[in-house]
């Protein structure tokens, strides 16, 4: 019963770990990425939708990102959500491709992006916790009913304590690891 209750929460930790990868690989650096853009969400036809869904996202250039709506109509749209996004990107719109050249990072701009990845590492930490506390919230539950013993109780406690510590170690190496790339020049 532990430890298919660890294993859960195992895997919601890992979930929460590997969301933020994601989420880290759309804050900019120096180089251009896909993965900086395809997450913005644009309105199409009245339905917000990420980028990646209605448009090629590709790399020509090491500066410059390209941007090919498979629905021409919507050019605009994807035109003002990357101006609306939090990235401080200005795309350039010929009717039928957009392109993104990115200018160098200033240092004041490295220091708001690293402000973003802190935000966003404390959200996925606090999820990890908020993970745990429902974890122990269901142990103590199931010794309450004494479908486990509390000594079985105590060692998942210990044990989901050093998952826990151990995937909040994986979230600030995450974190250091962006860190680095944002400020590296």
């Amino acid at each position: 019963m532990t430890e298919k209750i660890l294993k859960s929460a195992d895997l919601k930790m890992r979930k929460t770990i590997e969301a933020l990868v994601k989420e880290l690989a759309g804050i900019r650096t120096g180089r251009a990425s896909p993965a900086l853009v395809e997450h913005i969400k644009v309105d199409y036809h009245g339905v917000v939708t990420p980028l990646i869904q209605i448009a090629s996202i590709s790399v020509p250039e090491p500066k410059t990102i390209a941007i090919h709506p498979w629905d021409r109509s919507i050019i605009n749209n994807i035109d003002k959500a990357i101006l609306k996004s939090e990235l401080g990107l200005n795309p350039i719109n010929d009717g039928t491709i957009i392109r993104i050249t990115l200018p160098p990072l200033t240092e004041e701009r490295r220091k708001d992006l690293v402000k973003i990845v802190h935000k966003r590492l404390e959200e996925s930490r606090i999820s990890i916790r908020n993970i745990r506390r429902e974890v122990v919230d269901e142990l103590k539950a199931a010794e309450k009913s004494k479908e486990i013993s509390q000594d079985q109780s105590i060692r998942a406690s210990e044990q989901l304590q050093k998952l826990t510590d151990s995937h909040i170690d994986s979230v600030n190496k995450v974190g250091k690891d962006k860190e680095a790339e944002i400020m590296e020049a």
